[in-house]
């Protein structure tokens, strides 16, 4: 069955949430480095907001796992 792209925004953020946690850092520190707003964090996690393949790609990096884990 195919995700809706709510679903899989939920589903991502859900994963950068508890991979963020697991490392013992905010989402403002984890912001900080990607070089984005506490905000925009937020909404991603919350799976409100799109990330694109280049940020993916930079919070894969800070968290120290590969990009397709995050999906």
């Amino acid at each position: 069955m195919i995700r809706s792209t709510k679903q899989t925004k939920e589903r991502l953020g859900k994963k950068i949430q508890r991979l963020r946690k697991s490392f013992d850092l905010s989402q403002e520190e984890l912001a900080a480095k990607l070089g984005i707003s506490r905000t925009h964090m937020g909404h991603i996690e919350q799976g409100r907001k799109s990330s694109s393949l280049k940020l993916l790609t930079k919070i894969s990096k800070e968290l120290k796992t590969d990009i397709s884990d995050l999906f």
